[in-house]
């Protein structure tokens, strides 16, 4: 369900003029396939990188950055103004582009020729001020970019649009992705309700409901064969703690698992939601058929949390191909231990086995919650390292995504009695000043939680989408924090001038 980063393409298009001649622009061209082909072959840069033909002209690049629009594959562009690029021929091309783009600030030469450096040189490799042209127009056009300065061959360079091609790939995602809820949110709770029609204008996502029976009648369809065949899937996968008399439960959450996936397939669906308020038909909860569903890349929200289960489909699709994991997770208690804060995640069931330290269990517990039979669930702790949690809001007059990095660390002991998947970390700069931000900002006690990703990622997608970001790390202080909020009011109040 994640597609391969490599499948996916980046434009590369260089910007000059007709007034250097044939000479030049043929030079200009040569070095920019130069560039295109080590950016390509770098192991670091997960996207292709195509060379496109260097724009002269309005009409160049208006045509250019049009058929991006229209291109599939293309998740984005890499413009670079080799030599000096009149900054108004941009203006209808970059009015018209629906993709992001990052404004490479590079040259092609990494140093100078000291000694035989002479105007023809100066005349070609003018990117220092050319670019600086570029950037006037895209601020006065009020456009969001990403800036990368450095020489095309540095690692560093490279790290960059790595971040920026996979939050590229993630808004791509979203454009297109399409949502299921089964039931509605949990009743009278505030922060899962939203704007589904704002939502889809903001971020591209369509979310739309669907009957449990819907998806019952698929469950009814899996086939004893087909059931047989995962259930020995799962011995093989994980560490199974079922007695004879639970084999019924696994059974279920197959049947579960194997409808499921046929419904969101058929509807085309690559996030979704459920309720335990909602499960008429079901004899249990979706706790294992979750897990795995989100383990193949699929986006989760529990209770009906449709802006959550999008946060996680779009971390996942960052993070394809990197170690660490993605899964939806839940604020649920804390250590308030003043030696050593700390949080405990969990939710009901659904963690994703993506983030897991080791192989998970299968077992078979009481729910506590919801009435129905005990459901089939897998049982792990989450690995150590550094992290982030991330959430989105509607705050009524626009969407804030929040988010905290952290530090995942080990438990203070096994939890033996605790027969849930969970996490346990500490929050920067500390518990008390990332739970008072937080709280502050308005964000969910749902989260998407990823050991994959850094802030980085998450303020390249904001940008992406052109929505308020709320960052929590090691350097917030309150006082700044919430006067950034009380600033973001003014400005998503007024609007961007014209």
């Amino acid at each position: 369900m994640l597609t391969p980063l490599a499948e996916l393409e980046v434009w590369f298009v260089t910007g000059s003029q007709h007034l250097y001649g044939p000479e030049t622009l043929e030079q200009v061209a040569d070095n920019s396939r130069a560039i295109v082909k080590a950016l390509d072959g770098s192991p670091r840069v997960p996207c292709r990188v195509v060379f496109k033909p260097v724009v002269k002209t309005p009409e160049e690049v208006h045509g250019l950055l049009f058929e991006a629009n229209g291109a599939p594959k293309c998740v984005g562009l890499i413009l670079w103004m080799h030599t000096f690029s009149p900054a108004k021929m941009w203006i209808a091309g970059l009015t018209a582009l629906q993709k992001p783009y990052v404004h490479l600030h590079t040259q092609f030469n990494r140093d100078l020729p000291w000694n035989s450096i002479d105007m023809d040189f100066m005349n070609l490799n003018q990117a220092a001020h050319g670019d600086r042209e570029f950037g006037f127009i895209c601020s006065r056009l009020r456009q969001n970019r990403a800036v990368i300065v450095g020489h095309w061959q540095e690692a560093r360079v490279h790290e960059r649009l790595d971040v920026w091609m996979r939050a590229a790939c993630a808004w791509a995602d979203s454009r297109k992705l399409k949502l299921a809820r089964f039931g509605d949110n949990m009743r009278e709770v505030a922060v899962t309700e939203g704007d589904k029609v704002a939502a889809q204008r903001q971020f591209g996502y369509s979310v739309n409901g669907y009957g449990v029976g819907d998806l019952v009648a698929r469950v009814a369809e899996a086939t004893d064969a087909e059931v047989d065949r995962l259930v020995e899937e799962y011995s093989e996968l994980y560490e199974v703690k079922v007695s004879s008399a639970q084999m019924g439960a696994v059974r279920g959450q197959a049947r579960i698992e194997i409808g499921l996936r046929a419904f969101l397939q058929e509807h085309g669906c690559l996030a979704f939601t459920d309720t335990f308020e909602d499960l008429h038909g079901l004899e249990q909860l979706p706790g294992l058929a979750v897990q795995r569903l989100m383990a193949e890349g699929y986006g989760f929200g529990a209770e009906g949390d449709w802006k959550t289960a999008t946060v996680v489909r779009a971390l996942k699709v960052m993070a394809t191909g990197l170690p660490g994991g993605t899964s939806f997770m839940e604020d649920y208690t804390y250590h308030l231990d003043p030696k050593g804060t700390k949080v405990l995640g969990a939710h009901m069931l659904e963690v994703c086995p993506s983030i897991a330290e080791g192989k998970p269990t299968l077992e078979v517990h009481p729910l506590g919650i919801g009435g129905k039979a005990d459901p089939a669930r897998l049982v792990f702790t989450a690995g150590t390292g550094p992290g982030i949690v991330a959430a989105v809001v509607d705050m009524g007059n626009r969407f804030r995504l929040i988010a905290n990095v952290i530090d995942l660390v080990p438990a203070d002991a096994d939890l033996p009695k605790l027969p849930v998947a969970r996490a346990v970390w500490v929050p920067r700069p500390d518990l008390e000043i990332a739970a008072s931000a937080w709280i502050y900002a308005g964000s969910s006690h749902h989260t998407a939680l990823s050991r994959s990703l850094t802030a980085d990622h998450i303020q390249a997608f904001a940008d992406m989408a052109d929505v308020e970001l709320a960052l929590i790390d090691g350097e917030t202080r309150i006082r700044d924090f919430r006067n950034e909020l009380r600033w973001n009011e003014t400005y998503y109040l007024l609007g961007p001038p014209t």
